[in-house]
């Protein structure tokens, strides 16, 4: 019994987690696609790594042709890409890319799945990546989703038989699936999940080929397809207005901090899927061929399926709530079914479907936004009843203490019923990201409870459940409780409730650096989650530094508000390095965690919960130029950085460059990407060459050899050809080949141990071809490969230096590595004489 109930809560949450959004509501034509597909029993999931790895088109296909559940199960949530949407990166990067996902999803129509594997950055090879993450936990994560899922088809994104020729996590991914193809259907593998869920063995096992795999159009045209099935996935969709290839593009387009916004596309298009493992089957244009996808699949369904079937063909697309006395003969013998997997997913579709029919609007909001562990909240509940069909709330029960409200109130026909109760958040939980709560690996998230494991966001904390009566039948009705507000110029807006703590406390920077022994004025602002916040603030602190005062008072009236406290920290006067971490103390807690707030239009807010800490780093750098301009491309920490070692940072309007704009600065920084992402540059690119012709110094950050806004040929004033050249491994041996040019002894000697500590990589996007003016300073390379050169390139032109560099300094800078600093100044320091020892600004 015990493994039957956490069958139905986990499954619940599987199929329910919800992001608080507008609303669904739907017409009468996504009534009757959503009928449509609770009468297909069948389900697919797609395997790959990383957020926009999805063949959008296919999910798609499946889940609105074919009408089957589909899932996409992606093994990473992208926290090791950029972003260029703005500065978030690494974990916070991971939570939008989560959310991006959703969003993909909520448009294709799929659901989403992930596993614990980290992605911590590229990898060339799936030997690297499975030494990395831990690979018998993450084939546990894909043994545990095809279990959970039960999918009939799995199909794989990329080809398992390939290692070394792409990503290594997009190999890895299809090399576990391929396992876990079989290991989920084995009773002795992974036993513990067998707890939740019984073993499941898929029928099939596709990869998702196509010409790019082989090369070229021409030779896929050529190869053997007698083990392939291909469909037509640009098939035109009435009810939506829309072919398949453009609902798959408007998913796609929901990766925004990839830059994955394109345009549409319509037309007949074949998607091909080669089989691997299985059963094959007959028909090659059926996915599910051989597979019954009716409700004659489960025991008591043949009934169901008469019911269900009769409402589809019949369906009344003027009046749906005429279905709704049939729907509800449905819901009762769906509860009745013995097959736990397909009642639980039938019965939250009907009861979506029910819901339409009725016209019937519940929503539970919050007086705000958020709340505390323990505390009382107010919820402002609306049930409106906009059919003819008679419809009773009986009861109201909050999941999170239990409590029951009785009503009894009949719904009237569009008779609006607003109801005001309390409930407390009996719990000691956060509803921040799951996989953030505890500190994970390089390679794996943390995630103790087997539970959560897989899904996409923390289950939400607090759940009203609706008993109802409709037709004189029960039914109950989950809703999440969320926050509905308005802003005058915006409207209507919907977000996330969340539970968090009472107090959070931050860091203005989460890497400090003393480039002298001087003392910095530090701040630390607390953040009250709750009103009337009494307590107290001290910084936990390495034994060499120095912190004053040792604590002092905090007192907030108001939730909301926050306090900005300054402590002075005083390093030590050797070169060292350790963390900051703000205590603060309320009664007999302490609390250490940061919250930050995410919010873009296309996703719903997030609030972030991640220790608060800070990284302090006594540096013994010295350091020539003063006045620098910064060219911002994709985004980055940089100019931030620079300022942490006392440069002056202007960041300049590319609009604003002409001949004289640039001749204050010492030095001219651009972005990373710079070139792929800011279309202004083509018209400024010259007088960008001629500030370096006429004695300025310019650093040119990587950029892709893809999609470049300015003529590959006018980056450089020399020739220098892109290429895909990179090292992942930030442990490389790095050589330096130009021991005597000033770029590795001016103002810093650059020696092995300042390429110590990188995290990520080395670089990326190397150049592999540039003209003799060019000299190259660095050698390093991955394990097995040839020795890359294009690191860092300088070249001598006119009076001035031009340095291109794909080391990735957007990492390695905001990380605190001395060794980078120590690089990245004397590049700006290139030609100077005089070592800068006090700010001097230029007029």
């Amino acid at each position: 019994m015990r493994k039957l109930i956490l069958f139905i809560l986990v499954t619940c949450a599987f199929i329910s987690t919800s992001v608080a959004q507008k609303p669904d509501k739907l017409s009468s034509n996504q009534i009757y696609e959503k009928v449509q597909k609770l009468n297909f029993l069948g389900s697919a999931l797609y395997i790959a790594a990383h957020p926009d790895d999805e063949n959008t088109r296919l999910i798609a296909y499946l889940s609105n042709n074919v009408k089957a559940r589909t899932a996409y199960l992606s093994l990473t949530r992208g926290d090791g890409g950029q972003n260029l949407i703005g500065p978030e990166i690494r974990e916070q990067l991971g939570v939008i890319r989560t959310q991006e996902l959703l969003a993909a999803r909520r448009v294709d129509g799929g659901e989403q799945l992930f596993s614990r594997a980290n992605d911590f950055g590229y990898s060339k090879h799936p030997d690297e990546t499975f030494d990395i993450w831990n690979e018998d936990e993450v084939l546990s994560d894909v043994v545990w989703a095809i279990r959970k899922f039960k999918p009939d088809v799995i199909i794989n994104r990329f080809d398992h038989r390939t290692p070394g020729r792409t990503h290594g996590h997009h190999t890895a991914s299809a090399m576990l699936s391929m396992e876990a193809f079989d290991l989920a259907g084995d009773k002795n593998a992974y036993a513990s999940q067998l707890k939740t869920y019984d073993a499941w063995q898929p029928t099939r096992l596709f990869f998702n080929t196509s010409w790019w795999f082989y090369g070229s159009r021409e030779k896929f045209e050529k190869a053997d397809k007698s083990n392939m099935l291909n469909f037509d996935i640009g098939v035109y969709y009435p009810l939506k207005g829309l072919s398949n290839n453009e609902l798959a593009s408007i998913a796609s387009s929901q990766h925004l901090c990839q830059g994955f916004g394109r345009l549409t596309s319509r037309g007949t298009q074949q998607e091909y899927v080669e089989f691997l493992k299985g059963d094959f089957p007959k028909d090659k244009s059926n996915i599910f061929s051989g597979i019954d996808t009716t409700w004659n699949r489960v025991k008591g369904g043949k009934a169901i399926g008469n019911i269900l079937n009769t409402i589809e063909k019949n369906f009344d697309f003027v009046n749906p709530s005429s279905h709704l006395p049939k729907l509800m003969e449905a819901y009762g013998m769906i509860q009745k079914l013995e097959d736990e997997h397909w009642k639980t997913i039938k019965l939250a579709e009907i009861e979506t479907i029910i819901q339409a029919c009725a016209g019937l609007y519940l929503e539970a909001s919050a007086i705000s936004p958020s709340a505390t562990p323990r505390s009382d909240i107010k919820i402002n509940i609306e049930a409106l009843n906009r059919s003819n069909t008679a419809i009773k709330l009986k009861t109201i029960t909050a999941t999170s203490d239990n409590k029951t409200t009785t009503k009894n109130i009949d719904l009237l026909p569009n008779k609006r019923e607003n109801i005001s109760l309390e409930a407390n958040l009996a719990t000691d939980e956060y509803s921040a990201p799951y996989w953030l709560f505890e500190k994970g690996t390089l390679g794996m998230y943390n995630v103790a409870d087997q539970q959560l494991r897989g899904l996409p966001e923390t289950p939400r904390p607090a759940i009203l459940k609706f008993n109802l009566e409709i037709a004189g039948k029960p039914i109950t009705i989950t809703k999440p409780v969320i926050y509905r507000y308005s802003k005058p110029d915006k409207g209507e807006l919907y977000q996330p409730f969340e539970i968090l703590p009472e107090v959070t406390a931050d860091f203005k920077d989460k890497v400090l650096i003393f480039s002298t022994k001087d003392a910095k004025e530090i701040p630390v602002t607390v953040k009250a989650g709750k009103d009337n916040i009494d307590g107290y603030v001290s910084i936990k602190h390495p034994y060499s530094w120095k912190v004053y005062p040792e604590k002092q008072k905090v007192t907030i009236a108001q939730k909301g508000d926050e306090v900005t406290l300054m402590f002075t920290v005083i390093p030590p006067a050797t070169q060292s390095e350790g963390i900051l971490t703000p205590e603060v103390f309320i009664g007999n807690k302490k609390y250490t965690q940061a919250l930050s707030e995410i919010e873009y239009d296309h996703i719903p807010k997030q609030s972030v919960l991640l220790p608060s800490e800070t990284k302090v780093v006594r540096l013994n750098i010295q350091k020539g130029g003063q006045y620098i301009g910064y060219i911002q491309g994709a985004g980055d920490a940089i100019p931030e950085s620079l300022r942490q070692i006392g440069y002056d940072v202007e960041i300049i309007d590319p609009a604003s460059i002409d001949a004289e704009s640039l001749q204050k600065y010492d030095a001219v920084v651009v972005g990373i990407r710079a070139y792929n992402t800011v279309d202004e540059l083509k018209f400024k690119q010259k007088y960008i060459l001629d500030y370096v012709k006429n004695g300025g110094n310019v650093i040119v950050q990587y950029n892709t050899n893809r999609r470049v806004k300015v003529d590959p040929s006018e980056i450089a004033p020399y020739n220098l050809q892109l290429s895909r050249d990179r090292v992942t491994d930030e442990n490389a041996k790095v050589t330096v080949i130009a021991k005597d040019h000033s770029l590795v002894n001016f103002p810093n000697k650059i020696e092995a141990k300042d390429f110590d500590d990188w995290v990520q990589e080395r670089g990326l996007y190397f150049p592999n071809s540039w003209a003799p003016e060019f000299t190259p300073i660095l050698s390093m390379n991955d394990k097995g490969e040839t020795e890359k050169k294009g690191s860092l390139l300088v070249a001598k032109y006119g009076k001035g230096n031009y340095i291109y560099t794909g080391l990735s300094f957007f990492r390695e800078l905001p990380a605190g590595v001395p060794g980078a600093y120590k690089l990245f100044t004397n590049m700006i320091s290139i030609g100077k004489s005089e070592i800068v020892t006090k700010p001097q600004l230029k007029n």
